[in-house]
């Protein structure tokens, strides 16, 4: 079995493609959501678990690494210098969001389900603004939890939600 075949025709490999969808920066849980039960047929609980999970497991990485990566990019690749320049002020502007309510506003940074919003850039922000680690990820963790309820509510309603 090929590896799309397997991706598109397993429930396991169904959840594994929504968790790869939901890791895509911009596409993130927001796309992921409606990715897995509209276009690949899986269950609200199960593409719901799946996009939560793929949205987070950039997070910590992004954190820690995220400055080293544009330092490198900077010294190997002086051609994408406007780009991490851009991405770095991407990342100062929203940190200025989140600056006043700190962890709190970090997660509600995170929750709210628009472009420009989500795990990715919070994370940015989180690293950009010297966020612990330890502190960071569970006020990104709650966010993309709130996010993702969001998103269900507004792909499925409530009632499905609750089994209804």
């Amino acid at each position: 079995m090929d590896i799309m075949a397997w991706l598109t025709g397993t429930g396991l490999g169904k959840m594994a493609f929504t968790l790869l969808v939901s890791m895509v920066p911009v596409i993130e849980l927001r796309g992921g959501i409606p990715f897995g039960y509209n276009v690949l047929g899986l269950d609200i609980w199960p593409t719901f678990f799946a996009s939560v999970v793929g949205n987070l497991i950039p997070v910590p990485f992004i954190i820690v690494y995220i400055r080293r990566i544009f330092q490198w990019m900077r010294n190997r690749i002086p051609k994408l210098d406007r780009l991490v320049d851009r991405m770095e002020a991407k990342a100062h502007l929203k940190g200025k969001k989140v600056t006043k309510y700190k962890y709190l506003g970090l997660m509600l940074f995170v929750a709210v389900p628009l472009p420009g919003t989500g795990a990715w850039t919070g994370a940015l922000a989180a690293a950009f603004l010297d966020m612990p680690l330890r502190k960071a990820v569970p006020s990104i963790v709650a966010g993309v939890i709130i996010a993702g309820v969001a998103i269900s509510i507004l792909s499925f309603g409530v009632g499905a939600l609750l089994g209804g």
